[in-house]
């Protein structure tokens, strides 16, 4: 009773010393970088929910979060973006050939499958069912690939999106990455936790490769930018009376004013969607379901000798999580404004979440949200806070000291020195986390 006391008043604490974090920045550097950094961090916060769900429900050692994060946010653009009519013209009919014999060819090769004995007459069967159909598929699908990228590649040379409102794409992005699982989830469930991390941060890079250089598809390395919001953009903001007379109130300049009615903006959506996903991951995780989960996690084979399909509930979490994550990633693109490939890597993507849920609280979702704050805040202030401490260090130093140019460049690399530090701080004298998971009573532990 006095552990879970505790925790109740350390929670508002933690929170309020976020807060209060935040507020500091908003007085010594500006209001409108705070409400970035505190965008980023609900998003950041979610992405940790997503994995919380995966690890601290059951135990599932997913290092491929990018790859989810990635599905998110190329939903954004396939969903957001405007068709781009010239490329459908030219090749469209070609892919969508190229599919529709893509399709033909799985359904004919499962029917082989199934109507056929095993032996070498089926292993024949198939395999010439597969190398037809990709000829077959390969033989539409690479000129209508040359005509779509052909044009106007400087700014479209892809199909373009179905020009519908973007935050349908949050929704769509965590369909995107709940499909990817279950079917990496299908194949790789099966496997002990190393094997199954190595397989996941594999699918995840091929899913990252694929984004890479489908060009026709994503633009690729060329970048999508200029998505559009499901907010006024500023221009549009200081046109408005309202704005104008609250920003002449205040005594701030009308641009500044109306970018920070954006941000707020931004961050009442997303904190909408933060607030529901912590409201159904509490719920299930005090369901029966959760308490099933944990008993899962905790003796996976205790838990089968009881008749518990194992592999089918870690499918159902691996599913939950990386839905989650892909939503998140969804709304990451929607809040820049542009979608690019290249900027998804293990350190930002998954390292970095990991951290967030090590940190936070493993198994409890209060503390994996915690942990997303924490992480990212830090992750954004570390070199500021660096340049400022270096600045303090040589402020006796001869402008000309080759010790304090050395000292100053190095503040660029304290961001990474202040994950470490957080980390092995947090392993050695909170291994559980800063707000750890609630023990449960043994009997309740196993119930259905």
């Amino acid at each position: 009773m006095s552990k879970l006391l505790n925790q109740k008043v350390q929670a508002p604490m933690l929170f309020a010393l976020m807060g209060l974090a935040l507020v500091l920045v908003g007085t010594m550097q500006s209001w409108s970088l705070s409400l970035t950094i505190l965008n980023y961090c609900v998003i950041a916060a979610i992405m940790a929910l997503g994995l919380n769900v995966q690890w601290g429900y059951a135990g599932l050692f997913n290092v491929g979060l990018m790859g989810f994060a990635a599905l998110g946010g190329i939903a954004a653009v396939l969903v957001a973006m405007p068709p781009t009519q010239e490329a459908w013209e030219a090749g469209g009919a070609g892919i969508l050939t190229a599919l529709l014999m893509a399709l033909i060819t799985t359904v004919a090769a499962i029917v082989a499958y199934k109507k056929l004995s095993p032996g070498r007459t089926r292993r024949l069967v198939m395999a010439a069912i597969l190398v037809v159909g990709y000829f077959a598929s390969r033989y539409f699908f690479d000129p209508a690939v040359e005509l779509i990228e052909a044009v106007n590649p400087a700014k479209t040379g892809y199909l373009g999106g179905a020009g519908l409102p973007i935050l349908l794409s949050w929704i769509v992005g965590g369909v995107l990455a709940a499909c990817a699982a279950w079917l990496i989830g299908k194949i790789t469930l099966g496997l002990r936790s190393d094997y199954l991390a190595i397989a996941t941060l594999g699918i995840s890079e091929i899913i990252l490769a694929v984004l890479r250089y489908e060009e026709w598809l994503t633009r690729g390395v060329n970048n999508v930018n200029g998505l559009p919001r499901p907010v006024p953009f500023e221009i549009d903001l200081v046109q408005t009376a309202w704005v104008q007379e609250w920003s002449a109130r205040l005594g701030v300049h009308v641009m500044d004013f109306a970018s920070m009615v954006v941000k707020l903006s931004y961050l009442t959506l997303s904190l909408a969607v933060l607030l529901l996903l912590f409201w159904l991951a509490q719920t299930a995780i005090r369901s029966p379901w959760g308490r099933m989960m944990r008993a899962i996690r905790d003796n996976e084979t205790a838990a089968e000798a009881m008749g518990k399909d194992v592999t089918g509930r870690h499918l159902q979490v691996f599913v939950l999580g990386s839905a989650i994550v892909g939503i998140a990633g969804a709304m990451l693109v929607t809040l820049d404004g542009q979608f690019t490939p290249n900027s998804y890597n293990p350190l930002r993507f998954t390292f970095l979440i990991w951290v967030m849920v090590i940190v936070g609280g493993s198994g409890n979702n209060l503390g994996a949200i915690l942990g997303g704050f924490l992480i990212w805040f830090f992750w954004v202030q570390a070199e500021p806070i660096g340049l400022w401490l270096m600045n303090v260090i040589t402020a006796g130093m001869s402008a000309e000291s080759a010790l304090r140019a050395h000292l100053l460049d190095s503040a660029a690399h304290m961001r990474l020195m202040v994950m470490g530090l957080i980390l092995l701080l947090t392993l050695r004298f909170r291994p559980r986390g800063l707000l750890p998971e609630r023990e449960e009573r043994p009997h309740s532990a196993v119930r259905r």
